[in-house]
């Protein structure tokens, strides 16, 4: 078995998180490094989905390839199976064999009709706000040994540290594209304020009053209003615009 503690797991599951611009990308190419490594610390073909469910949000789902993606759907359209066992209860889950296991009788029929024997649902570490797991895919049995289930758990926590980080690099990218947007429409609403000023002879607490009564009355977002104004200006809109 690789030694998925050395230094090279290590030093490309660090590319992968300096080398993509959001979650999303970096969990399709999570998948596919998790496949491809498992393939060739066992010799045979796997593919790995990735799901990642965070608080407040659509659960995501990234695969190595359309079969991993497509039954990892499936899987969330039936409401269990052994990524999602792995997701609540936090602990690797084996199905050794489609044929012999009946715990989850629906979704294994769909995996026995795409080919796959066996699969292992190995939970990722990344906080108290999400949970993420691994699930990787076999078209034949016997391939998720006793040694192979303690490398992918190994493989797991190395795995979820590089998906706690990408999964905090986003929010904070998130929230900092947020912030600007915010100071983008307050400038907008300022400026409009200073527009109905000039244009009315009234003090900024007027103007203010004056803008959220045709909010109101139109039904129509503060900002919008504002860049109404704006656009109507002489000349065409005022422009609002903060470097990141």
């Amino acid at each position: 078995m690789v030694n998925y503690a050395g230094n090279e797991a290590v030093l490309q599951l660090q590319d992968l998180i300096m080398g993509t611009g959001n979650v999303e990308d970096f969990l399709d190419r999570l998948a596919e490094f998790s496949a491809a490594t498992l393939t060739h610390s066992v010799g045979a073909e796997i593919d790995c989905g990735v799901t990642l469910r965070r608080r407040k949000r659509s659960m995501t789902v990234a695969g190595s390839s359309q079969r991993a993606v497509t039954l990892d759907r499936i899987e969330q359209s039936i409401g269990d199976g052994p990524c999602l066992e792995a997701l609540r209860t936090r602990s690797v889950v084996l199905l050794a064999d489609v044929d012999k296991d009946a715990r989850w009788p629906d979704y294994q029929l769909q995996l026995a009709a795409n080919g796959c024997r066996s699969t292992l649902g190995v939970p990722l570490e990344i906080g108290e706000d999400a949970a993420a797991a691994l699930n990787f895919f076999a078209s034949a049995t016997g391939v998720f040994t006793d040694d192979v289930i303690a490398w992918a758990a190994g493989f797991a926590d190395l795995a979820g540290r590089a998906l706690r980080l990408a999964v905090r690099i986003g929010t904070a990218q998130s929230r900092a594209e947020d912030l600007q947007a915010a100071m983008e429409h307050r400038t907008s609403i300022d400026v409009a304020c200073g527009v109905i000023m000039a244009q009315n002879r009234c003090s900024q607490d007027e103007a203010m009053a004056i803008l959220t009564r045709v909010s109101s009355n139109r039904n129509q977002k503060l900002r919008d209003v504002a860049a109404g104004i704006l656009h109507n200006l002489p000349g065409g809109e005022v422009r609002t615009h903060f470097d990141a």
